[in-house]
This record gives C-alpha cells, structure tokens and sequence, in this order.
C-alpha cells in the first residue's frame, strides 16, 4: 500500500505501542473516548480513533509546524498552542508518531508540564 492510499485499521494500535512503549509514558482513556497519553503530570497528547492526534506544543513550535504544513491549528481551539493531526495514510501513522516524539521530548527536556486541562477535545 502506498502513502497516498487509506491507511488500513489500526493506526491508534499502532501509535499507541509506540508511545506507550517510551520511557515513563502512561496510556490511558482520555475525554470523548480518546486515548490519552501523558509522562508525569504533562499530557503528550491523544487520539481520537484512528482518524485525528490532538498535541500541545509551546506556540512557537506549534506556529511552526502550521507554518510547514505537518500539523493544522487545533480543530476546536485554533488559537491555543494544540495541533490537530488528520491521520489519512500509513505515512501519516509515522508522522503522527514523529509529533509525539517531539512533544515527548520537549517534555523531557523542559521537565514541567502544562496543565493537562486544555485542548480536551
């Protein structure tokens, strides 16, 4: 299958094993029958199904990656540092993995959190 095909079912399985895979990551339900994904008090993000990933970023990356085309303003809160990542292609799957990666690793480096309160949609 080719990335500008349908990815087939599975994606959320597939960025779930992942994430969940990462050192102290935590895998859980999230609002909206989401999955929800977090490294101590800080939310990495969630998916809702296998169709959208919903990640907080400070502004200027989130800015940034808007700017580059990886990511779309936040469908519910446009305004805030959330991105909303449509998941359409299996190359989408891995690029849905590379944003966690980088909201992963931020949250290490910075070792603070945002509330986990915002962009619950």
């Amino acid at each position: 299958m080719t990335s500008t095909h349908k990815h087939e079912k599975g994606a959320a399985a597939r960025i779930t094993t992942v994430v969940g895979s990462w050192p102290d990551v935590k895998v859980g339900p999230h609002n909206f029958g989401a999955i929800g994904f977090t490294l101590g008090r800080r939310q990495l993000g969630h998916l809702h199904g296998d169709e959208i990933a919903e990640i907080p970023f400070p502004r200027s990356v989130r800015d940034e990656l808007i700017a580059t085309g990886r990511a779309q303003p936040h469908r519910y809160r446009p305004d805030s540092g959330w991105i909303t990542f449509p998941i359409q292609t299996n190359d989408d799957i891995e690029q849905a993995i590379e944003l966690f990666q980088l909201a992963y690793e931020q949250a290490r480096a910075h070792g603070r959190a945002p509330t986990t309160g915002t962009g619950k949609r």
